[in-house]
């Protein structure tokens, strides 16, 4: 045991001289394993900095939050699909056939050519009541909320999202009174929302505006006005969603008249289901992400082999002279080996500075950008890397160390 770890000593010795020997070689080859081992590091970073901005977007909504969509995901089949109506929205708000709901918010949503000052945008416009406030715990950082006045008269008067706000007016203070015109009409802003962040179900929840939704219906859109796009439903607790769901599943059944053994014409989800979506997706797109990146590690390990097996080659009288003198072939193997593993460690050490740097720049840039995406350097993450890195030094440093090992001392030494 004690041969063995002076054999390791003298190995790594012997593997350092070696790569200071020629320098620009060695650096060549680490940059492939620093290359790849960055990438891997960053890309997951990223994903997973898209997976929690994501997650504390939905979180953020509530825990007691139902969304019911017109048609379904299950059965394409179904042809005669009922759009959901505010008729359907006043008999999921009644107490008695619904308990366990507390409120209920229709939204009316489209996107519109939005101007103000000489500036034009494309923005997401949102039909809404009251109710909306408490169900999305919206709140404004000036002025006040759409009303049931509003509502009522329908009024042309709009709350507007702080990144809307940014790029129209250049500013999100002082907005109360001025005007924005939406497809061309004239909306009054009452109100300026406060900041959330992005990220929402594939939207920026800062960049829109909301109006009232019998202004929407009537002004914005040409369709029947009775006609909702989702109907928001809360339950009184989180614990009641699964109650709530039902209830508001039998409601709608019996008004759209589905016979019993049919599929329903609507969709409900809950907090949990999108949660529990959105982290498939970015789990999925985050190891699609390490995937691609990992395969600069294999380049990088390639570039590996190639260097080790020319310096076996420029070595051959050295590794003769070695054998000749009473070094067994297992000296040989653990001094290639070992130079690289020492290349792919020093490239996986480099590589992580690297991937954190990476990672850094990005949060900064997303920063600046109003993005809501923060990498996630993790533990595990680097662990991985360098596991894989050193992986990798074992993997393709094995067959140029084992073709030095069995070398012939006769044959080396007449190498020329």
């Amino acid at each position: 045991m004690r041969a063995l770890v002076v054999t390791v000593m003298l190995a790594w010795r012997d593997a350092v001289q070696s790569l200071l020997a020629n320098k620009m070689r060695s650096f060549l080859t680490v940059l492939g394993i620093v290359i790849g081992v960055a990438a891997v590091i960053a890309m997951l970073a990223i994903g997973r900095g898209a997976q929690n901005a994501i997650t504390s977007s939905i979180e953020g909504i509530g825990t007691n939050l139902l969304f019911v969509m017109p048609g379904t995901m299950e059965d394409q089949s179904l042809r005669d699909i009922r759009p959901l109506t505010l008729a359907d929205v006043r008999a999921l708000s009644d107490p008695i056939a619904a308990p366990a709901v507390e409120r209920v918010a229709p939204i009316i949503q489209l996107r519109a050519m939005v101007s103000a000052n000489g500036v034009r945008r494309t923005t997401s416009i949102f039909g809404i009541t009251p109710d909306y406030a408490i169900v999305r715990n919206y709140h404004v950082t000036e002025g006040e909320f759409i009303t049931q006045t509003h509502l009522l008269g329908r009024a042309q008067v709009a709350l507007i999202g702080p990144d809307t706000a940014k790029a129209i007016f250049g500013r999100t203070e002082g907005l109360v009174g001025e005007v924005v015109h939406i497809k061309g009409q004239p909306f009054r802003i009452i109100g300026v929302l406060e900041q959330k962040g992005g990220g929402g179900f594939g939207q920026n929840q800062d960049d829109r505006i909301l109006v009232p939704l019998t202004t929407a219906a009537s002004r914005l859109l040409s369709r029947s006005r009775e006609q909702v796009d989702i109907i928001l439903v809360s339950a009184v607790s989180a614990d009641a969603v699964p109650e709530a769901r039902e209830e508001v599943r039998q409601i709608l059944r019996v008004r759209h008249r589905l016979r019993p053994g049919t599929d329903d014409d609507f969709t409900i989800f809950t907090q949990d289901e999108f949660l529990s979506t959105f982290k498939t997706i970015t789990g999925v797109l985050t190891i699609f992400l390490g995937g691609i990146a990992a395969i600069s590690l294999l380049v990088g390990g390639i570039g590996i082999m190639n260097i080790m097996l020319v310096s076996v080659t420029e070595r051959t009288r050295e590794i003769g002279l070695r054998k000749a003198l009473g070094a067994r072939k297992r000296d040989i193997l653990i001094q290639f080996l070992t130079e690289s593993v020492l290349l792919s460690l020093v490239g996986g050490i480099g590589g992580i500075l690297l991937g954190w740097g990476i990672s850094v720049a990005v949060a900064k840039i997303a920063a600046a950008s109003n993005a809501p995406i923060t990498p996630v350097v993790s533990p595990d993450a680097v662990l991985l890397a360098t596991l894989f890195s050193a992986a990798v030094g074992i993997f393709f440093g094995f067959y140029p160390a084992n073709r030095a090992a069995n070398l012939v001392p006769v044959e080396a030494l007449r190498y020329e």
